[in-house]
């Protein structure tokens, strides 16, 4: 049955095809996306059986191949191949738009790089379903994705993050989100965020508040499962510090970190300079380890 307002069997040019799929509510396809799928040669996907399923509900029987970032490298110069003797090819990934934190990037260079043409066909994704309702600033936004595990990139990365006036979209997997918090509260300083998870499905939830509180309210809670994203506010025009306010950031800081990475820390919230907060911190340390 052709859906209401759809255009069936639309001609389709050779090329590759980013499609997006639904995030979690099968409602959310697009009546494009089905027809493309259903007329596509191939359909590459991250797990061959998370899209079997979606195909299945669809009524979709074209054929699959497994694309991930670890064949990439072989199976990759087939599909380019294909495509530039008339072969028209879909990617997706298990949820929303390919590429956000998926694979596909280096498909679409190498096509972009062939001459082959690439399709966009536009749906469901996290990052814009969470940032809108985040009650967050939606001007200048940066899609950061996962935040590095080990505790050394992650500080360097979201030090880099602090003086950067936009929204900061993250992704996070539910059992490391507590402590994504905790990090996000630390480096970033205590800003107004949002947690939304469970997106387009049953339990669907959206928390509001600042990072401190998020990091209270994650902690006592049963650990979340599945991705989720979280959406950091952009950083609020500084107050003037006194020096017994920068004593205390330091201090507090100096319970969990070394001189120099509280240093960093204090330095990128207050936006003064490392070097007199580094002495400082020094100073600090010292009056602590003479017990005064």
């Amino acid at each position: 049955m052709t859906p209401p307002g759809s255009i069936s069997n639309q001609h389709l040019e050779c090329g590759l095809y980013v499609v997006a799929t639904p995030i979690g509510n099968l409602m959310d396809m697009t009546f494009r996306a089905v027809d493309v799928l259903r007329q596509a040669d191939l359909i590459a996907c991250e797990d061959t059986r998370v899209t079997g399923k979606l195909l299945k509900h669809f009524g979709i029987k074209t054929p699959m191949i497994s694309y991930n970032d670890h064949n990439g490298p072989k199976v990759r110069p087939r599909l380019i191949s294909d495509m530039k003797t008339g072969k028209i090819i879909a990617i997706v990934s298990d949820a929303g738009t390919p590429l956000i934190s998926d694979p596909g990037f280096k498909l679409v260079s190498g096509c972009a790089d062939e001459g082959v043409k690439v399709i966009p066909v536009p749906g469901a994704s996290a990052f814009l379903a969470s940032l809108v309702v985040s009650a967050l600033p939606t001007d200048r936004v940066l899609f950061v994705g996962f935040l590095p595990s080990k505790q050394k990139a992650r500080q360097d990365c979201l030090e880099s993050l602090a003086g950067i006036d936009a929204t900061l979209v993250f992704y996070e997997s539910g059992p490391r989100l507590a402590a994504a918090l905790a990090a996000l509260s630390m480096y970033l300083g205590d800003r107004p965020a949002t947690v939304a998870r469970e997106l387009t499905k049953l339990y669907e939830e959206v928390t509001r508040g600042t990072l401190s509180d998020l990091v209270v309210s994650y902690e006592k809670s049963v650990r979340p499962k599945g991705e989720l994203v979280i959406i950091v506010g952009p950083p609020t025009e500084l107050e003037e510090m006194s020096s017994q306010d920068i004593d205390e950031a330091l201090l507090k800081a100096l319970n969990t970190m070394t001189v120099r990475d509280a240093a960093a820390t204090v330095a990128t919230l207050t936006r003064l300079a490392k070097r007199s907060i580094y002495a400082r911190a020094l100073e600090l340390k010292a009056t602590q380890s003479n017990g005064h």
